[in-house]
């Protein structure tokens, strides 16, 4: 990887999780932010499904700095001046598109593209990355999927996102291949828009225990 990319991918190794956040506006980005630090994940991709999407990313840059703050839902590349322009660290897409990628890789942000099929593969090898989003990944195969791109891109990471869980979090884990995952489950919108931020921190804290668990497993 090129070397601006190599600290925040460094980080989402290590952490193994990465929260899919749908938040509206600055207060609850902030707030989801304090939860999700407070159960011990200083990690979220703060999707633009909603209007404040980009309020919510420049809050936290803001005002927690040393939260790996990510834009997800990226689907041209004037959104992705917009995020890196608020703050945002890296960038996700659900598709491949060279648009997003390059534009990315113009402002030095590493960019996690959706793939679900060997060729997008293929496609973001041909734009110099080697770390993928595998979208959705309940419904193109799962880990199985995961193994079975292995074999021809032996070389490839992959975040897989879409259906994972906590019951199926070790399928996913217990790959080489998996960088890290994306999830939702520990921040669901209800618990966002209901302001429960204490089950939001519970559910991480159980989420970064589970993970922890697996991979000491896995090395064993």
């Amino acid at each position: 990887m090129s070397s601006p990319d190599t600290p925040v991918l460094e980080a989402l190794a290590a952490h193994r999780l990465v929260p899919v956040v749908v938040v509206d506006g600055a207060d609850e980005g902030a707030r989801l932010a304090d939860a999700l630090v407070a159960g011990g994940l200083p990690v979220a991709e703060i999707t633009l499904r909603l209007a404040g999407g980009v309020d919510a990313i420049r809050a936290v840059a803001k005002n927690q700095p040393d939260v790996v703050i990510g834009a997800g839902t990226v689907t041209t590349a004037e959104q992705v001046d917009d995020v890196v322009a608020a703050g945002a660290r890296y960038i996700v897409s659900p598709g491949l598109s060279a648009a997003v990628v390059r534009r990315a890789q113009e402002h030095g942000v590493p960019v996690l593209p959706g793939v679900a099929t060997p060729s997008e593969i293929m496609a973001a090898l041909d734009l110099g990355l080697d770390t993928v989003k595998l979208f959705p990944a309940a419904v193109v195969g799962g880990p199985a999927a995961i193994k079975a791109f292995s074999a021809p891109f032996p070389g490839v990471r992959f975040v897989p996102t879409g259906g994972v869980s906590a019951a199926n979090l070790g399928d996913y884990l217990g790959l080489d291949p998996v960088l890290a995952v994306g999830g939702s489950w520990m921040v669901g919108r209800s618990l966002v828009t209901g302001g429960d931020w204490a089950e939001i921190t519970r559910r991480t804290s159980e989420a970064v225990a589970l993970a922890r668990t697996i991979d000491q497993e896995s090395t064993r």
